[in-house]
């Protein structure tokens, strides 16, 4: 073997290991793909995901799925030749992985952050329910959490409802942070709250907020968060696995099934997705295209789709599955109610 032979052999032996090192080299991408859906209207290790207590209920028939993205995990990379699998399979959608994982949070925070939206989306979702099918809801502020050595331990609780602040009502948790700093560093604030159905009074003194250095503002140590008062009981049971506010929609929908005569569904399979708020406005949320090919993939015909993302939903190329836009809860019901009535004048994301 000559040595230019031997030298372009080698050349090209090195080439392909490098070709075979970049292949394999970890790239600041995550992938999202379909993930798993459950049946609101079923159940999960034996409880129904759904539980009203204090009501007449009703019998229901078909499903109502909630719809999940499984993304690239924390402790994972994604490596260039997933990366690139990814964006040639149209049912993945390969994002920057500060979208998904800021930097400025831990994994535990996201994961925190999702169980947090999660709880406040099933809240919501009974909220919007209940005032769908006319009950009185009202609304009230709650300390959703009491931070670790404030001013506010031993005083406040996590479940209070606050009443009032210096004697002005509370309406909102906005009305909390402005009521608390108008005060200066030092000052006493007076709560009112209901403990258990009772009232409770306490005068919390201000301390200089730690999160910010530059903006030197009161504190007491709580976490202040919009909620309700319920006239009985609706619980949703649903583990630790899903987390994040996307599943309302079919939240609200599941109670109103259960709450009034009729299978709202007629025994199809529908699947959906979206935001909700107590007064059941649907909103946008992410990775609409993998949750319509994951719905389908577990047989769902219909696809309830937040007016903001049904673009991108129609794009999704998804045969064999009619994409319902929603913008409200009232629109989910009225589309379901007239599909069931076998009706076809109803909002659609594919023109």
């Amino acid at each position: 073997m000559s040595r230019r032979t031997a030298t372009m052999a080698i050349a090209a032996i090195l080439l392909v290991g490098l070709l075979a090192v970049a292949w394999l080299f970890p790239v600041p991408f995550v992938a999202m793909s379909p993930g798993p859906t459950e049946n609101t209207l079923g159940e999960i290790k034996g409880k129904p995901i759904v539980e009203v207590d204090g009501h007449k209920t009703y019998p229901t028939t078909g499903q109502l799925d909630l719809t999940t993205v499984a993304v690239t995990s924390p402790d994972q990379k994604l490596e260039l030749l997933g990366a690139i699998g990814g964006w040639l399979d149209p049912t993945v959608a390969v994002v920057p992985r500060d979208y998904i994982y800021p930097p400025d949070q831990t994994p535990q925070q996201v994961e925190e952050q999702n169980a947090e939206q999660m709880t406040g989306s099933q809240q919501n979702a009974i909220a919007a329910a209940l005032r769908q099918v006319g009950e009185t809801v009202t609304d009230e502020v709650l300390v959703q959490a009491v931070v670790k050595d404030a001013p506010a331990v031993g005083k406040l609780k996590a479940g209070d409802v606050l009443v009032t602040i210096d004697g002005s009502p509370v309406h909102t948790r906005d009305d909390v942070v402005a009521a608390i700093t108008k005060h200066k560093i030092g000052d006493e604030v007076e709560f009112e709250v209901r403990r258990d159905g009772k009232p409770v009074e306490v005068k919390i003194r201000t301390v200089e907020s730690k999160d910010d250095p530059t903006n030197k503002r009161p504190v007491v140590g709580i976490t202040p968060a919009n909620g309700y008062e319920f006239p009985f009981d609706v619980k949703v049971n649903l583990g630790q696995d899903i987390g994040g506010p996307s599943a309302g929609t079919m939240f609200a929908l599941a109670i109103v099934d259960k709450l009034t005569p009729g299978p709202l569904t007629d025994g199809k399979h529908v699947a959906g997705t979206g935001v909700i708020d107590g007064s059941g406005k649907v909103g946008p949320i992410g990775g609409i295209q993998q949750k319509i090919a994951g719905a389908r993939g577990k047989g769902a015909t219909v696809f309830l789709v937040p007016a903001d993302n049904c673009q991108a939903a129609a794009q999704a190329n998804v045969k064999g599955i009619q994409l319902v836009r929603v913008a409200t809860l009232r629109d989910a019901v009225d589309a379901l109610t007239t599909l069931s009535k076998g009706g076809k004048n109803i909002p659609s994301c594919q023109g």
